[in-house]
């Protein structure tokens, strides 16, 4: 008994460990971006989230990744993003990296392990609509992190005028 709880505590010590070092953080997928109106498709696995989803009806993941896009602000898509945008540096753990008038890209890293996100956001000119993703770069589970971090970009999104 007492060997599995060294053993456990050896294991948290050296996850620390290596999240401060940076090795948990993974690579930046280099495909990233808006190609032919599309964002990225979702993982293959359950640790990601997408507007597009439905786009892909054979995808493994698609009923799991689908999640709303967001609606425009009264202002139309230049205030949207300027609102987005608010939103996300106001939350902790959220870098804007990559900003243009129709897409925006931030990386959301978790406080403990410094696990890295990539979340994605593009103004969709034939829907009216936001489009987004959210995806971890390592793991094959988030355990709804990304849903959840949409939604709560979301509820953020819709109070700000």
């Amino acid at each position: 008994m007492r060997m599995a709880f060294y053993i456990a505590l050896a294991a948290v010590v050296l996850a620390l460990l290596a999240a401060q070092v940076g090795l948990l953080g993974g690579q930046q997928p280099a495909d990233l971006g808006v190609k032919d109106g599309r964002l990225k498709p979702p993982s293959g696995t359950r640790n990601s989230v997408s507007s597009q989803s439905p786009l892909y009806p054979e995808h493994p993941q698609r009923s799991y990744a689908t999640i709303d896009p967001l609606p425009f602000k009264p202002g139309g898509a230049a205030a949207s993003m300027r609102a987005l945008d608010g939103v996300l540096r106001s939350m902790p753990g959220i870098t804007v990296v990559n900003q243009r008038a129709d897409y925006l890209y931030a990386q959301a890293q978790t406080r403990w392990l410094k696990f890295v996100d990539d979340v994605e956001f593009w103004v969709n000119p034939a829907t009216g609509v936001i489009e987004l993703r959210s995806s971890s770069r390592l793991g094959r589970e988030d355990f709804g992190v990304n849903r959840q971090r949409i939604e709560a970009i979301r509820k953020a999104y819709l109070a700000t005028p």
